[in-house]
């Protein structure tokens, strides 16, 4: 026999939904052994109501009762600033391992200048099993200081660099990379020497290997784990929804929630509005429409815009909606602000939703959700065709009032063309403006032609 690593990632918001966290506490706990350690690969605290909420302390319920080895950081974990986040890490049971993170105002690069190594995270660090020992390093997006405004006073230096410094002074007899680097990966693998990369940061699942490196990634939302052989590399796919149930982690989800005070219903739907990662990024969406169309109603924007990424996927939101699950659509602490944009911006905006350059991308995602403009696209060659605003043309020379999340402005890694010189000012938190939206509004989205893929007819079911 050989050590097994089992990997779970990217789980977020599954502490929402309180069955399925259970369940992916059941099948860890089923899989432990002596011949096993258990690996996270970032992403596992947040985003979510309930990490809103508890500020990614939820977590630690599934944590206690799984003991995971190691784990490392994924974009999210920064979600609620860095001082949440050193107190789930010395409060969790497993070790956090980060070769690439570091306080900003270090002056030096010693291990004690890492972030939170006085919270016990480490660079690498080695696990025994089977009589074997294994090595792991952690590394996560150096772009996470860009995508998340809550990693405010961290460095994050190159990865591959980071990774291979690590590894070389790892001793065991495995060594694997857990990283936080998306499509990253494979030129990671060609880089460094591991046996394994177990990936996250991209919601769909992998299995395969470049360069003599086995690459895995079980996807998001917690509903794969994968149990990788490292003698042989056999990769074995678990279904959450089949393991049996940890009661204790279902019941202290179901505490947790019901002491938010978000169970109010707000408003009801009659067709669900459907979550899943091919929707969310196919194109137009009922649900994204929905999230644009409050956000141009709040401030009277010409267009309303969100990120295709900034719309968690879940379960379906159908019949009564709660406030809960309108937090759940879109869990982040950011305000909606009203841009000022001129019009070759807004174009390159759209031309940047249809390219394939996000690290978490995968080719032919569109990226983008939005009111009162329709785009035409050509998913083959990830550009635009044409576009329109309140029926007209885009004009590049006019300026366009647009609706946006403050996160579009933060950020160079999505929709670089939108800056924070366009802000005018900003109004409520998004998910606030949801629950507004649909308190005072009939909810029945449609899908009505605003994202149109080359010159095919308005689709009129959703993708």
């Amino acid at each position: 026999m050989a050590p097994r690593l089992v990997h779970y990632s990217d789980v977020e918001n599954v502490y929402d939904t309180p069955e399925r966290a259970g369940r992916l506490a059941g099948l860890l706990r089923d899989l432990r052994g002596d011949d096993a350690v258990l690996a996270g690969s970032g992403d596992n605290t947040s985003p979510g109501v309930l990490s809103l909420v508890e500020e990614g302390a939820q977590a630690l319920d599934f944590f206690d009762a799984v003991e995971p080895d190691v784990e490392t950081f994924g974009n999210h974990e920064f979600d609620h600033g860095v001082s949440a986040l050193r107190r789930l890490i010395s409060d969790s049971p497993q070790t956090w391992v980060s070769a690439n993170v570091w306080d900003a105002d270090a002056t030096t690069r010693t291990d004690s200048d890492r972030f939170a190594a006085d919270s016990g995270v480490v660079p690498s660090t080695v696990v025994g099993a089977d009589g074997e020992r294994v090595g792991f390093v952690g590394v996560t997006t150096e772009r996470t200081a860009s995508i998340n405004p809550g990693a405010t006073g961290i460095d994050f230096t190159d990865p591959i660099a980071a990774a291979r410094d690590a590894l070389d002074d790892l001793d065991a007899d495995y060594t694997v990379v857990l990283s936080h680097l998306g499509q990253g990966d494979e030129e990671l693998a060609r880089e460094v020497e591991a046996d394994a990369i177990l990936g996250g940061h991209v919601p769909t699942e992998r299995r395969d290997s470049v360069d003599g490196t086995l690459l895995t990634r079980p996807g998001d939302g917690g509903s794969v784990v994968l149990e990788i052989d490292l003698e042989d590399g056999a990769v074995t796919r678990h279904r959450v929804a089949d393991a049996p149930l940890c009661e204790e982690v279902a019941d202290a989800m179901r505490e947790r929630l019901a002491e938010t005070g978000l169970n109010e219903v707000v408003g009801t739907v009659s067709e669900p509005l459907d979550r899943a990662e091919s929707t969310l990024f196919g194109g137009e969406a009922r649900l994204g429409n929905l999230v644009a169309d409050a956000y141009r109603w709040k401030t009277g924007a010409d267009v309303g815009l969100q990120n295709s990424g900034g719309v968690r996927t879940g379960d379906a939101i159908s019949g009564e909606i709660t406030a809960a699950d309108l937090v759940s659509v879109t869990p982040f602490e950011e305000r909606i602000v009203l841009a000022e944009v001129p019009g070759s911006a807004l174009r390159a905006a759209f031309e940047w939703a249809a390219s394939p350059d996000l690290g978490f991308a995968e080719p032919g995602w569109w990226h983008a959700h939005v009111s009162g403009a329709r785009v035409v696209w050509n998913p083959e060659k990830a550009g635009v065709e044409s576009v329109r605003v309140g029926g007209e043309p885009l004009d590049s020379d006019r300026t366009y009032s647009v609706a946006l999340s403050d996160y579009v402005l933060h950020t160079d890694d999505e929709f670089p063309t939108l800056e924070e010189t366009h802000r005018v000012e900003a109004v409520d938190i998004q998910y606030d403006v949801l629950v507004e939206y649909v308190r005072e509004n009939e909810i029945a989205p449609e899908i009505e032609g605003r994202i149109v893929a080359g010159q095919s007819p308005i689709e009129t079911t959703e993708r």
